[in-house]
């Protein structure tokens, strides 16, 4: 079996799960090479997966938690570190400052305005019969609730978006220097933001960031400004790509989808979970060994790089029964799609908010989907999901 976790091409159609499969039955803790860098560990199996990902005392998320990062390999952004690329007790101190906009609660209070912009979304293309189901539904949930978060306005979300597309598409795959340049792009819209917010201060997170202290001190604009890109960036890979590449499920699988309609309302929630575990949007997160450990019966040492895979922890057969068959009614389903411990995704309630509120909308009003060319995939080793997914529907 060859296996190549680097290429784009590996993920040209989804995740490569013939490598995983082979993976975690042969070699669930593996040395995989990397041209021109000193090689990572994979890891695929789940309770190795939840072992690393909860043990920062032995896996840090610093430098980075890319496999391969120019920004980082370059010394980043000098002294200042995104909240994903700290260890507790930074990352603790970090995640508090925003951690109550994004709890259970908060997320709930926010259920009916994403509900009216999940049936605004569906407005916009319901009487067409067509649209690129990507970039005309899924990726405008996340966009438009990230922007009203942020106290944005919702187009400046759609445009952001784009950039984050750029930012999380392989090099090989991009112009030279065009992920930088997305960066730069970003931060220079963020700067408008910490200019406006400073001189007309509202409720919205990023008034509250930039009024906010850590250790006695209020954020520097650089913090800010990762802040702002990972809010940003962050906020919608989950939903955008669950949503498309969950919808492209229901159509390959249509006695799953039939099951699901029958009681959308009561069923909905257990489906959701299974399209998580199902689609697994992050493909994966990398930590580096602080000092030598012992995991899956290989010896890591002091500074490797040991890499969790999400997409192949969420078909492991030790933890899903039949994990390679889509079960919408799936009950028992400890899926990592979210990855765990303290650096769990912070937004994961309001993105199972926005996934509810648009599947709900897409399957109540919209029937008889059909691609109408070639899906898409984004090019990418890092988040799985279709780039473009046209497709032909009828308005119920």
């Amino acid at each position: 079996m060859k296996i190549d976790l680097l290429s784009p091409a590996s993920f040209a159609g989804g995740q490569p799960h013939g490598q995983f499969d082979w993976l975690r039955a042969n070699a669930p803790v593996r040395w995989h090479d990397e041209p021109g860098g000193r090689g990572f560990w994979a890891v695929t199996r789940h309770a190795d997966v939840w072992a690393v990902d909860r043990d920062f005392q032995t896996y840090s998320s610093e430098p980075t938690i890319m496999i391969t990062d120019p920004l980082a390999d370059a010394g980043g952004f000098g002294p200042y570190k995104m909240m994903l690329m700290m260890d507790p007790p930074e990352h603790t101190a970090f995640r508090k400052l925003i951690r109550s906009e994004f709890t259970e609660p908060s997320a709930r209070l926010r259920q009916a305005r994403i509900q009216d912009l999940a049936k605004q979304i569906v407005d916009a293309v319901i009487e067409k019969g067509e649209c690129d189901f990507v970039n005309e539904v899924a990726g405008e949930m996340p966009s438009f609730v990230i922007a009203e978060l942020m106290g944005l306005p919702l187009d400046d979300g759609r445009e952001l978006y784009k950039l984050t597309e750029i930012i999380h598409t392989a090099p090989e795959a991009l112009p030279p220097g065009a992920g930088g340049q997305a960066v730069m792009k970003m931060f220079e819209y963020g700067s408008k933001v910490i200019a406006e917010k400073r001189a007309r201060p509202g409720e919205d997170l990023a008034s509250k960031l930039l009024a906010c202290e850590v250790d006695g001190r209020k954020l520097e604009d650089m913090e800010f400004l990762l802040f702002f890109l990972l809010l940003v960036d962050a906020g919608g890979d989950t939903t955008r790509n669950l949503l498309s590449g969950g919808l492209l499920a229901l159509m390959e699988h249509p006695e799953q989808h039939a099951w699901l309609m029958a009681d959308l309302g009561g069923r909905l929630p257990t489906a959701r979970e299974e399209l998580l575990r199902w689609t697994s949007p992050v493909i994966y997160m990398r930590r580096t060994a602080r000092h030598d450990a012992e995991l899956g019966g290989q010896t890591i040492r002091e500074g490797d790089k040991v890499v969790m895979y999400f997409g192949a922890a969420n078909r492991d057969s030790a933890v899903f029964d039949r994990p390679d068959v889509l079960d919408l009614s799936r009950a028992e389903n400890p899926h990592i799609a979210f990855g765990t411990g303290p650096h769990g995704c912070l937004g994961q309630h309001i993105a199972r908010i926005e996934i509810d509120a648009m599947l709900r909308e897409v399957l109540t009003r919209m029937t008889a989907f059909e691609l109408a060319a070639p899906v898409e995939w984004l090019p990418s080793n890092f988040i799985s999901g279709p780039k473009a997914m046209p497709v032909r529907f009828r308005p119920k």
